[in-house]
């Protein structure tokens, strides 16, 4: 992958900047993750956590056309595979505990990561882009997270979508009035962030998160449009 100090040109007739949310303003997937972790201890009596996990991302990925993304989703998911898993034998106490537990998501601190805050005033300050959040999932726990993180009003515009496939992206870009080469995304997810972008001929920023779901793992590849940094605060270089 193309990395990056001194692509100043990157910005050139840039004016939205879109940023992913979950893991590329604040850490989400590592609190999913500690879930699952309680909720295979919670299930143990049925099965070994790598069934449960196996089992549960199988669900998970059934139910993402019905159900969408986010907390409440995964909540749902958990409920289905205790019970799918358990052939229905799951006490209503243990069942109540799996729900508890898929609905704590929802109250997540959404603490900024290192670097973003000062980066999102900087680029604010420069007064010749449109900051934007384009994140998918629910709306209220989308709103509740940038709320609670405190970055709300570092952005023009708040855009929840169901999904972030090409067809959100022409949208995203009608909502302001601008083309795709005026457009840069930047997001943690290769895969919902970065190549539907890179396809429709704008530019991206891709910033790794220490870990992904399994879900939005694909094959990731260099681009003329690409740039990978190791942190968002890189970007006050380029902007």
């Amino acid at each position: 992958m193309k990395h990056t100090n001194n692509d100043t040109h990157f910005s050139e007739g840039i004016r939205v900047i879109a940023f992913d949310a979950d893991d590329t303003l604040w850490d989400c997937q590592s609190w999913f993750n500690h879930v699952e972790e309680q909720y295979c201890e919670l299930l143990e009596p049925w099965a070994t956590p790598n069934e449960v996990s196996r089992q549960l991302f199988a669900t998970e990925c059934r139910n993402v056309p019905l159900t969408g993304y986010g907390a409440k989703a995964f909540t749902l998911s958990l409920v289905e595979n205790a019970v799918t898993l358990t052939q229905g034998n799951i006490e209503a106490e243990r069942l109540l505990k799996v729900q508890r537990l898929g609905l704590s998501l929802l109250s997540i601190p959404a603490t900024p990561l290192e670097g973003v805050a000062d980066a999102l005033s900087y680029l604010r300050s420069q007064g010749c882009y449109k900051l934007a959040v384009f994140t998918k999932g629910e709306i209220q726990d989308q709103e509740g997270k940038l709320l609670r993180s405190g970055l709300w009003p570092l952005f023009d515009r708040i855009v929840v979508v169901a999904d972030k496939q090409e067809r959100q992206y022409r949208e995203l870009c009608q909502l302001f009035s601008i083309g795709m080469e005026q457009l840069v995304m930047v997001g943690n997810s290769f895969k919902s962030d970065i190549e539907p972008v890179l396809q429709l001929g704008g530019r991206a920023i891709h910033i790794p998160f220490h870990t992904t779901w399994a879900h939005e793992q694909t094959d990731e590849y260099e681009h003329e449009n690409l740039l990978v940094l190791n942190n968002i605060g890189e970007m006050t270089k380029l902007f």
